[in-house]
């Protein structure tokens, strides 16, 4: 089953590609917009788009306990879609005919997904974070009901298993009660799920807690339960949070020079805007970067060994003038203090841990 839900996610992206009519704007699934061979499109800049996404997350707040409890109980009877969940691809079928193949649906385009890192943001510093990448599988963990279920970008259930996650496993306490949803990456030869990103943890929903808590979060319920990195017959998948840096060049550089932080290969650098909550579908304030595009887009050298990675003729155009006229970048001005605020921090702790 969990073989063929595999071939199917992959037929629909071979099919969403050749349907597609346009694509999204700085879609990762195209080469980057500022490879040589390609001509960059005009329009709103990647600047202007962020800045709009942060003003609309503070107006548009789903119900994420009841999104949260509706993804962990496979119960959609009471929850509406919202317009920016629903089937980007559906074109001109109707919203009856959509529901009709309803329960794959609904675990489609749950993940937060990036754009390519087009125009470099003013303040990359001061206001990003930066996240290495391993080579895997994007997947959607649901951790409720006694099991663990993991799903693709397109919604296909791939597999189930046991987790010592918070209602991951039958013999966990109160496994009718507690529920955990997680952003991985899955890593097969190592049997691995690198934790990108954290969106509900015993039944506390953190998708309007913005990058730096939902990080710190991450890290520390991870480092609470050290068994979920080990193998075990009751946890036959290790769970592994990635860790995040500062984006100044001299960290980016430094980050760059070690191994990665993780067994599987390097496959490419995430970006996250330090006040951007979690939310569904591509985002301006998720970018992406191939290791060897650093020098080009950020000016930080990196080793030979991850340059020559770096596919023959592709080149980087430099940036577009009219495009980034209103964003002048200055990336080398040293990142303030990147902590959140303690007292803030704990409340927020105690009002989740309550």
């Amino acid at each position: 089953m969990a073989c063929m839900a595999f071939k199917m996610d992959q037929l629909e992206d071979v099919f969403s590609e050749s349907l597609c009519v346009e694509r999204r704007i700085n879609d990762t699934a195209a080469p980057h917009p500022r490879l040589s061979q390609f001509k960059q499109r005009g329009g709103q800049s990647s600047e202007d788009r962020r800045l709009n996404k942060l003003d609309a997350q503070k107006k548009n707040r789903l119900d994420y306990v009841n999104k949260a409890r509706c993804l962990a109980e496979e119960d959609w009877s009471n929850y509406e879609e919202n317009e920016d969940e629903e089937d980007m691809d559906s074109g001109s079928c109707s919203k009856d005919a959509r529901h009709k193949n309803r329960r794959p649906r609904y675990y489609r385009n749950q993940l937060m997904l990036s754009e390519w890192l087009v125009d470099v943001p003013p303040n990359l510093a001061m206001d990003w974070l930066m996240v290495p990448c391993p080579v895997g599988r994007r997947n959607l963990i649901v951790a409720a009901k006694g099991k663990t279920s993991s799903y693709s970008k397109s919604g296909y259930r791939l597999s189930v298993f046991p987790s010592l996650l918070p209602g991951g496993c039958r013999k966990h306490k109160h496994n009718n009660t507690d529920y955990s949803l997680l952003d991985c990456v899955f890593h097969e030869a190592t049997q691995t799920f690198y934790v990108l990103d954290i969106m509900c943890w015993r039944g506390h929903p953190v998708y309007d807690s913005d990058t730096e808590f939902r990080f710190y979060w991450l890290q520390t319920k991870l480092s609470e339960a050290p068994e979920l990195a080990v193998q075990s017959s009751i946890n036959p998948y290790r769970f592994l949070a990635l860790p995040s840096y500062p984006c100044n060049p001299s960290a980016i550089e430094n980050t760059m020079a070690k191994p990665p932080p993780f067994e599987a290969e390097l496959d490419g650098l995430l970006f996250y805007h330090k006040k951007t909550h979690y939310t569904t579908g591509s985002t301006p304030l998720v970018g992406w970067l191939k290791p060897w595009m650093l020098p080009d887009m950020l000016g930080v050298p990196v080793p030979d060994s991850i340059m020559a990675s770096k596919p023959h003729g592709a080149d980087l155009k430099p940036p577009d003038p009219s495009m980034d006229a209103a964003n002048t970048v200055n990336i080398d001005a040293e990142a303030g203090d990147t902590k959140c605020a303690a007292g803030g921090r704990d409340e927020r702790i105690k009002t989740l841990d309550s």
